[in-house]
C-alpha cells in the first residue's frame, strides 16, 4: 500500500467540439468542455505526477430543464474545485483509497451542502482519484492489474477480485437518437473521412454490438428500432444489443406498458433475441422507490444514473435490478465496490461497461482499462465516433499518445484516432506502468480552472 501525501493540484480543461450531434433522452450535445486533472504526490520523499481526463458532458449528472449547458458545466467546475480544496488540505500519509474515503467523502458532503446533487458532486473526487492512482502506480512501476493485485491503492476490494489484464474488448458503438443510419437519412455528414452513419461504421469497424438509445415515447422508438433492426439485420450478422432508457419512463408503470408492446412487434423479434440488457429506464427520482420485479421484463434492467452512492446497487437489486454500471466518472472505487458485490452472485448479476463520451487520450484508455479488468467484455465507447479523434489537442499530444500506444491508436484521415478492428480495440498497449497511460497532455495547452 502506497502511502501519500498530496503536494499539487491543477485543474484544467480543454474544448471539445463534436463532429456528429449527439443526442440522449431529451438533451442534445455539440459541444462541451474536456476537464483534466494534473497532481503531484509524495511518496517516501520522491514527487510523482499523475493525470485524469474525463468530459463535462451536460444534462447528464443534472438532467434539470431550468439548466443551461454552461451551467451545467459549471456545476462540474464547482465539484472539482471543491474536491481540490478538500484533496489538497487532508491529512497525509494515507493510502489513494483512505484519501478518497476521508477527503473524497467530504468535498461530496460541501458540494451537496451548495446545492450540487450527489451524481454532480461525485464528477471531483472521481478524477482526483484517477489522478492519484496514477501517480501511486507509477511510483510502484506497476499497470493498473498489477497495481490492484499488489495492494498499492489501499483499497478492501482487490484482494478479493479476480481481477483479470484481457488484451482485448469488445467494442459496443451507441447508436444516438440523431445519428443517421444510413447514407439517405438527412442529417450532419461532416466530409472528414470518418464514418457518419450507423452503416458506415459497421463497415468500417467491423462491428457486432451496439448500444440503442430511447426516448421513452413508444411509437418513435418503435419506429427507430425497427430501421435499427434492418439494418443490423442486414449489415451485423449475429449482432448483440443493449438497450439504455436514459431515465426517459417516468415510473414502473409506464415502463411496463412499454415492454410488451415492444415483444409484440414482428420486426423486432430478431433484434429483442439479441438484447442484452435494458439500462436506466426509470427517472432517477423515481428508479430506487419502485419496483421493477413484477414487469415481466425478460432482459436484465440496471442502473446508471442512479448511481450516486454507495448502497444504490444493494437498494436496486431488492426492487429487481440485476447490475450497474461502470463509468470512472462516477468513481474508480465504486466500480470495484459493485464489481465485489456483483461476483457474489455472477450467475444473476451483471456489471456493464458504459461510456459517456470518453475522449482520447486519459479518459478512454483509464475507463476502458477499468471495466476490462474487471470482467466486462463488451465496452460502450462512443467519443471516437462523435469527435475528431484527439479533436484540438496539439498534434504533438496526439503522436505522443499514438506513439506510446500502437494498436490503440492508429491513422486515419491522417490523424490518430481509436483504432477499432473486427469490431474490438487492442488494450495490449494500456498495461503500462501507471493508469492505463505512457503519455500525458500537454498541459501548457489547457486552459486553467481557477
Amino acid at each position: 500500500m502506497s502511502a501519500v501525501t498530496v503536494r499539487s493540484i491543477a485543474l484544467f480543461e480543454r474544448p471539445v467540439t463534436l463532429r456528429l450531434p449527439f443526442r440522449f433522452g431529451a438533451a442534445t450535445v455539440t459541444r462541451c468542455p474536456q476537464a483534466f486533472v494534473r497532481v503531484e504526490l509524495d511518496i517516501g520523499g520522491r514527487t510523482f505526477e499523475g493525470g485524469s481526463a474525463e468530459l463535462m458532458v451536460p444534462k447528464w449528472f443534472d438532467k434539470s430543464p431550468d439548466l443551461t449547458h454552461e451551467q451545467n458545466f459549471e456545476q462540474l467546475r464547482e465539484a472539482l474545485r471543491t474536491a481540490r480544496d478538500a484533496y489538497a488540505g487532508a491529512d497525509g500519509g494515507q493510502s489513494p483509497h483512505g484519501l478518497s474515503q476521508s477527503a473524497g467523502a467530504a468535498a461530496i458532503a460541501t458540494a451537496v451542502a451548495r446545492g450540487l446533487p450527489r451524481l454532480a458532486a461525485q464528477f471531483g473526487p472521481a478524477l482526483l482519484d484517477k489522478a492519484i492512482a496514477d501517480a501511486a502506480l507509477r511510483c510502484a512501476g506497476l499497470s493498473w492489474v498489477d497495481g490492484l493485485r499488489a495492494g498499492v491503492l489501499g483499497d478492501p476490494w482487490s484482494p478479493i477480485l479476480a481481477l483479470v489484464k484481457p488484451r482485448a474488448v469488445t467494442l459496443r458503438h451507441t447508436v444516438g437518437l440523431a445519428d443517421r443510419l444510413t447514407a439517405a437519412d438527412a442529417g450532419t455528414d461532416p466530409n472528414d473521412g470518418l464514418p457518419a452513419t450507423l452503416e458506415a461504421a459497421i463497415a468500417a469497424y467491423g462491428l457486432h454490438h451496439f448500444k440503442l438509445k430511447l426516448s421513452g415515447r413508444p411509437d418513435a422508438d418503435m419506429d427507430r428500432l425497427s430501421q435499427i433492426a434492418a439494418v443490423l439485420d442486414a449489415r451485423a450478422a449475429d449482432y448483440r444489443v443493449t438497450l439504455d432508457g436514459n431515465e426517459t419512463f417516468a415510473d414502473a408503470e409506464a415502463l411496463g406498458a412499454f415492454w410488451p408492446t415492444l415483444k409484440q412487434a414482428p420486426q423486432l423479434a430478431g433484434l429483442l433475441r439479441r438484447t442484452l440488457l435494458l439500462e436506466q429506464p426509470l427517472a432517477r427520482r423515481v428508479a430506487l422507490d419502485q419496483s421493477i420485479a413484477g414487469l415481466g421484463i425478460d432482459v436484465p434492467v440496471i442502473l446508471d444514473e442512479s448511481d450516486d452512492q454507495a448502497e444504490v446497487l444493494e437498494r436496486g437489486i431488492a426492487l429487481g435490478y440485476r447490475g450497474i454500471s461502470s463509468k470512472a466518472c462516477k468513481g474508480i472505487y465504486r466500480s470495484l465496490a459493485n464489481a465485489a458485490r456483483i461476483a457474489q452472485e455472477p450467475q444473476r448479476l451483471l456489471l456493464s461497461g458504459e461510456d459517456l463520451t470518453c475522449q482520447a487520450g486519459l479518459a478512454v484508455q483509464q475507463d476502458t482499462v477499468l471495466a476490462a479488468c474487471l470482467g466486462v467484455t463488451h465496452i460502450e465507447r462512443n467519443g471516437h465516433h462523435y469527435v475528431d479523434g484527439f479533436g484540438i489537442a496539439p498534434d504533438a499530444e496526439a503522436q505522443a499518445f499514438a506513439k506510446a500506444h500502437p494498436g490503440f491508436y492508429d491513422s486515419h484521415a491522417g490523424r490518430p484516432h481509436l483504432a477499432v478492428h473486427g469490431g474490438e480495440l487492442d488494450l495490449s498497449s494500456l498495461h503500462v506502468p501507471g493508469f492505463a497511460s505512457a503519455a500525458m497532455p500537454r498541459w501548457d495547452s489547457l486552459k486553467a480552472i481557477s
